[in-house]
């Protein structure tokens, strides 16, 4: 007998349709994936942003072959109305999955999860299965592709003429990360083929791409063509699950004795690199209208080669086109670029390199110059008495499930939380009255909202976490408890727009990161003071919007190197 499995709804925003799409992009680019995926497994939902709801609000030809249904944003479940869209909540429950990359990596998930068949669809996961996995906040890349260019498509699509002739320096980033240089797992091998190929003058050919069904029915057939590269030979390989390329034969003891450092370097196929992931999906539809309305104002697209030829190059992925077809996205066939004059190529020279990675950078001299100068002025990191550095939760008599100790955490470890925990709760008791929303911001395993919600069950509490399998550690847990009072939200902190009466968050720079405790006890003192500092300047925003904010540490504390609580209450 077949596990029943529980119906989830996905819920897409509308604002408008533009050409083929619906706008916000995010929604054409969850729809383009679910066409992609052949994926029937959600239940799907419009919500305009306006209260007009009509079932001819949208062209029904946009949808394809997708059933949608069109509802209100107060019709939306409580915990989804606290989400920016898109969002999947299994229906009647408390879990939600919100933000365009959370939402589509899930889409992908589950469709392998219902058919272990669709390894191609896995395969948009990456190496690692980690395409897009890393949220906004940290990622560069991420941002670029879930935020950035989806924006800036938006807004070129929706500005003045006049304001519709420069090329959103978003749009150069992406034309300048895809010329830089590809890094992949097994890069040295390739490098080495690539030496040989070119040593021996090859030409790689496509491997016949079969036959593909149109949305009308007809077939057409994937003609052989050459290829400049072996980078297209083994990106091909790959998406018609192929071992690797045919074309080059074993290196020559001569290309296997070449230094690493005189291989050639490898060139993009696709957004990531070599091979076809969830980046390209997530980007067809924002440069399909990008270079729509460029060529409907007559701009010569040569000054972005590269995209032009990544978005050719998309079109050849088996599928593709005919996700296209049902999502009536009728994809340009731009023909091929020649060599521009050098005066109309597009300079790169003044884009910023937002995409660099800064972990190589570092402060000269350290913290203490700025401390200095902020203490000649009368800034220093103030602390106030702790309320009760004696209180404690009775953990001998709490449901083994409360306790942080649960798993594989060791027994000093545990205890150091237990005692951190201690803390927090004293001071939310305190401050929550029945009734309030209690958020435990990058909740991880839930080790003080699950707390919060079994200790204050008439309050309702949040858990708001990145990492999946996380959340689902606490969920399990507050299942255990039967606990009522939770709703889990897998999302970046920017996708959650809820009101809240309490937060738990920590935030934290640098130098206030150098507390640990194997670190010598000068340093572990200049980072408590940079900590303190920081939470300082927190305290005064949150001043300025009229909070009475105290800055207490733990009792005792060594009970973690990071024991700041900041307390803010409405004045």
């Amino acid at each position: 007998m077949k596990d029943i499995v529980a119906e989830e709804h996905l819920y897409l925003g509308f604002s408008h349709q533009y050409s083929d799409s619906i706008f916000p992009l995010h929604t054409s680019i969850s729809l383009f994936l679910l066409s992609y995926c052949d994926c029937r497994l959600f239940k799907i939902f419009l919500v305009p942003t306006g209260e007009d709801v009509d079932d001819q609000f949208v062209t029904k030809n946009l949808l394809g072959d997708l059933e949608v249904h069109l509802i209100s944003r107060c019709q939306l479940p409580l915990v989804v109305q606290s989400c920016c869209l898109p969002a999947v909540v299994v229906k009647d429950g408390k879990f939600c999955r919100a933000g365009l990359s959370v939402v589509l990596r899930h889409i992908i998930l589950k469709t392998y999860e219902t058919d272990p068949s669709k390894k191609d669809v896995l395969e948009l996961l990456g190496f690692k299965k980690t395409c897009l996995k890393a949220c906004a906040e940290v990622s560069q890349w991420t941002r670029l592709c879930e935020i950035s260019i989806p924006l800036a498509v938006e807004e070129f699509l929706t500005a003045s003429p006049q304001h519709c002739q420069t090329i959103p320096p978003d749009i150069l980033q992406l034309e300048r990360k895809l010329g830089e240089p590809v890094r992949v797992h097994n890069d040295d091998k390739i490098r080495r083929q690539k030496l040989q190929q070119q040593k021996a003058g090859a030409k790689a050919a496509v491997p016949v791409l079969g036959k593909e069904e149109t949305e009308e029915g007809e077939t057409v057939e994937m003609h052989e063509r050459p290829l400049p590269s072996l980078e297209l030979s083994i990106a091909f390989s790959k998406l018609l699950v192929q071992e690797g390329s045919g074309a080059v034969n074993r290196e020559t003891p001569h290309i296997r004795r070449t230094k690493s450092a005189d291989l050639p370097l490898l060139d993009h196929v696709f957004a990531e690199g070599l091979y076809f992931t969830l980046a390209d999906i997530v980007l067809l539809p924002c440069i399909h209208q990008f270079l729509v309305s460029r060529k409907n104002q007559g701009k010569n697209l040569v000054n972005l080669p590269l995209i032009s030829s990544w978005y050719r190059r998309v079109q050849e992925v088996p599928g593709v086109k005919k996700a296209a077809g049902k999502c009536n996205m009728e994809l340009l066939q731009l023909p091929e670029l020649m060599s521009a004059p050098e005066e109309q190529l597009q300079d790169f020279s003044s884009v910023p390199d937002e995409l660099e990675e800064n972990d190589n950078c570092h402060f000269i001299g350290g913290p203490r110059p700025t401390m200095t100068k902020l203490k000649e002025n009368g800034i220093e990191a103030k602390f106030s008495p702790h309320p009760d550095p004696d209180w404690t939760l009775d953990w001998t008599n709490l449901p083994s499930a409360v306790s942080p100790g649960e798993g594989k955490m060791s027994r000093d470890r545990a205890l150091r939380k237990q005692q951190q925990l201690n803390n927090l709760v004293a001071v939310v008791t305190k401050l929550a009255k029945p009734g309030d929303v209690i958020v435990d911001f990058c909740s991880g395993g839930g080790h003080v909202g699950i707390v919060l919600a079994y200790m204050m069950p008439s309050c309702q509490v949040v858990l708001i976490e990145n990492k999946e399998l996380s959340l689902a550690r606490a969920k399990d847990r507050s299942d255990e408890l039967g606990l009522n009072n939770v709703w889990f939200i897998q999302a970046n902190l920017d996708y959650f727009n809820g009101n809240f009466n309490i937060g738990e968050h920590m935030i934290l720079c640098r130098f206030a990161d150098q507390t640990a405790v194997q670190l010598p006890p000068e340093r572990r003192l200049i980072g408590k003071q940079c900590m303190g500092l920081v939470d300082l300047d927190r305290a005064w925003a949150a001043e300025e919007r009229n909070y009475s904010v105290q800055v207490i540490s733990m009792e005792p504390e060594s009970c973690s190197p990071k024991n700041n609580m900041f307390v803010g209450i409405p004045t």
